[in-house]
């Protein structure tokens, strides 16, 4: 049973929450002096701080005297009601005399949104994680990013009951993003990624297991190359990312994605090497190529493929001899016998796979009529052979009949 003591913490913590992601109070540091900001939708109010007390001023907006609708003065104070972005400007006070007393520069927003907040690790000693706004606030915007360890060792219990709590470093050349540095494999976090802006604060709470966002980096120095005398081959080979440290205990698994450049369809093989030979591919077709890593023991997800290599397999010898024999034979004879008479014999030009195909499956297709052929002999073989037997059994009948009506009935007896 919770004690009442524990459940009433917990409200505190999550009111104190509430209450920090709806505070209004404008931190120190926005802007340059002399700028107030507001909430779009509110009553906007601004204050003529140089003016005596009780005396009466005159409110302009970038120098004229003409104010946003509804507007008001009270005791010196302006009045904005329902602020919307048009109602942003450059306010000034003055006296009766028309002299210039105080000025203001006022700029609209919203509250900040809770962010959306995704985290990745690219190796298994650190990892990165990103945001985006989920409001157009209008105003500036800043981010406090810190993460606390949830799983302890018994030592880290020791010094900290509420874990380990440290910052994420934000990297001012990447924006929307920080990293925690020599983090733990087997360890899980807890993220806080806080929008502040003037009119106050935002949070989200993120929990991750390194297992889970362990994504690598591609693959890299992809080389494709064709094989010699191996016309549907290719030799494939690249490098583990230099962002992953290889360890013996840390390995990666790869995906390798190819195809004819004219097709669209893949082709996808698994492998533990940092090579494989593609031994599908297609005679004389360029054919692209792409790789991807995961961790071995499949935790975490498929890093994006690499760049693409491209290569032709060599063509079958026996065609290019076949062609090549072809062509020298038409030389010669137009050089005998110059002629524009087309030649009437049309030239082949088919693969010797394709034949190879083509005589096998009417091998295959010979055989199957032969079967066919043969179970029905043997069927009409069977029913003829039944048919015969049946007929000789009466007839045996009738003679033994006849046999036995013939013998003297002394002999019957």
């Amino acid at each position: 049973m919770r004690s009442p003591t524990r459940g009433l913490g917990r409200v505190m913590v999550l009111l104190a929450a509430a209450l920090a992601s709806a505070c209004r109070a404008v931190p120190e540091g926005w802007g340059e002096e002399g700028v107030q900001y507001g909430q779009l939708g509110t009553d906007v109010m601004l204050s003529c701080a140089s003016a005596p007390a009780g005396s009466a001023v005159e409110w302009r907006r970038d120098g004229a005297a003409a104010l946003p609708a509804g507007s008001a003065v009270r005791h010196g104070t302006l009045v904005l009601p329902h602020a919307s972005l048009a109602t942003a400007g450059t306010y000034s006070c003055h006296s009766e005399d028309g002299g210039l007393l105080h000025t203001v520069s006022l700029r609209l927003g919203h509250l900040p949104g809770v962010p959306f907040v995704s985290c990745r690790a690219s190796d298994y000693e650190n990892f990165s994680c990103s945001w985006t706004s989920s409001l157009e606030t209008f105003l500036p915007t800043r981010y406090i990013t810190s993460y606390r360890k949830k799983s302890l060792t018994g030592e880290e219990k020791r010094r900290n009951k509420n874990g380990h709590v440290g910052p994420c470093l934000q990297d001012p050349a990447r924006a929307g993003t920080c990293t925690v540095h020599k983090s733990e494999f087997w360890s899980s976090y807890r993220m806080n990624i806080t929008e502040v802006n003037p009119l106050g604060s935002s949070f989200r709470l993120l929990d991750i297991t390194m297992q889970a966002i362990i994504k690598p980096d591609p693959p890299e120095g992809l080389v494709v190359e064709p094989v010699p005398r191996a016309p549907r081959r290719l030799q494939v080979s690249w490098r583990y990312p230099t962002s992953w440290p290889k360890e013996p205990h840390f390995q990666l698994k790869f995906r390798l994605q190819y195809r004819p450049i004219i097709h669209r369809s893949w082709s996808v093989v698994e492998t533990v090497n940092l090579s494989e030979v593609i031994t599908d591919a297609f005679t004389g077709l360029e054919h692209v190529v792409q790789v991807s890593a995961k961790d071995f023991l499949d935790a975490g997800n498929w890093s994006e493929w690499s760049m693409e290599a491209r290569a032709t397999p060599v063509r079958d010898p026996a065609t290019v001899v076949s062609e090549e024999t072809t062509t020298d034979a038409s030389l010669e004879i137009l050089a005998e016998e110059p002629s524009r008479a087309p030649n009437p014999e049309p030239i082949n030009r088919s693969d010797p796979l394709e034949k190879m195909a083509i005589l096998v499956s009417l091998g295959i297709f010979a055989f199957f009529i032969l079967a066919a052929i043969l179970v029905i002999t043997i069927l009409v073989w069977l029913r003829v052979r039944k048919h015969g037997k049946d007929e000789t059994k009466p007839h045996n009948f009738l003679v033994a009949a006849t046999h036995l009506k013939a013998l003297p009935k002394a002999q019957i007896l």
